[in-house]
């Protein structure tokens, strides 16, 4: 075979290669990436995703809108939430639904879920570590919001002081500062790791309202920036607005 075939050959595979690589391949680790995030990206930006509540290496919130639900140490404990939930993405995979021979506890008992797709699939751990879909957040908040999708919750309550979240229904409404970054996240995440079902039809006429409604802003930008020099791969949705928009 010609030189130039195998070279063109090697190329086009090389390409096919990076072309799958949209999401995370660097770090398979969820305590590591909440690390990264905490010293590495958000060590300059110290405000949850949510609220604006304030945080410092302590990992302790000192809360200016929000209001607590419950005076407990979680209410004031910084955590790394999820905006797709892995329970969303999680299902897609047979490990999490049926279990694996490999997941066997010392006892001899069978389990499935998280803890078995942590263990057997490097794929589902790319995603649970993938820093574009990890914002800080209030652990109580985190701890409500679950694995609830987010959705526009008409005559909501407000139970959180001034901060405009809400949560009824096994739904979320987030506030209207953020919904471009939460559109822009599921778009990425759909992108990235293809027939894991993240984003439906419906969700998808959503998602993009709140894009249109909630551009990038400078944050954003740079928070892109850094995630995608520490993990290797960019949120393509957000570099391309902050492209369009000089920032």
């Amino acid at each position: 075979m010609c030189r130039f075939c195998v070279s063109f050959i090697v190329s086009c595979a090389l390409g096919a290669g990076a072309a799958q690589a949209a999401g995370n391949t660097r770090h398979d680790s969820f305590n590591l990436a909440k690390k990264i995030l905490l010293q590495q990206v958000y060590h300059d930006h110290r405000t949850t995703f949510y609220c604006a509540s304030h945080f410092g290496t302590s990992k302790q919130l000192e809360h200016t809108l929000y209001s607590p639900l419950k005076d407990t140490s979680r209410a004031y404990r910084l955590e790394w939430e999820h905006l797709v939930p892995a329970h969303a993405f999680g299902q897609s995979f047979a490990a999490w639904r049926e279990g694996a021979p490999e997941c066997v506890d010392s006892k001899g008992k069978s389990f499935k879920g998280r803890r078995c797709a942590e263990k057997v699939e490097m794929l589902y751990r790319y995603m649970q570590s993938d820093m574009h879909n990890l914002v800080p957040a209030i652990g109580e908040l985190n701890g409500l919001r679950s694995n609830y999708s987010f959705a526009l919750l008409p005559g909501e309550e407000r139970r959180f002081g001034v901060c405009d979240m809400e949560i009824a229904e096994r739904k979320a409404e987030p506030p209207p500062e953020v919904r471009g970054d939460i559109a822009r996240s599921y778009f990425y995440m759909d992108m990235a790791y293809p027939g894991r079902g993240i984003v439906s039809g419906k969700n998808r006429k959503l998602y993009e309202a709140w894009d249109r409604a909630d551009p990038v802003n400078g944050w954003e930008c740079e928070r892109q920036r850094r995630i995608a020099e520490l993990q290797g791969n960019e949120n393509r949705y957000v570099a391309r607005a902050c492209e369009e928009k000089g920032l």
